[in-house]
């Protein structure tokens, strides 16, 4: 997959352990096990669909660019000409 903007996936991956080692203190901490869970589901859950919609876009931006250069390098049609000569 490429990245295109890797400090913005580092923060985002920081936030996220940082949330898990809150939600493992907090477990370990044998308070609030349902918002430690609940943490770790929401973590999980948007590290899930985010991966998911960047695989999208990746594909959906490969596609557009193999449809825009799909002729380059191909014979060109020979097209008539109407520009005006100098």
């Amino acid at each position: 997959m490429d990245l295109p903007s890797l400090r913005t996936w580092t923060i985002f991956y920081l936030i996220s352990f940082v949330v898990l080692l809150w939600a493992a203190f907090l477990t370990i901490n044998g308070s609030m096990l349902w918002v430690s869970l609940m943490l770790v589901i929401v973590v999980v859950g948007i590290n899930f669909v985010t991966v998911y919609n960047q695989i999208k876009s990746q594909a959906s931006r490969k596609a557009l660019q193999a449809e825009l250069t799909k002729d380059i390098g191909k014979e060109a049609k020979k097209e008539v000409d109407d520009r005006e000569r100098h």
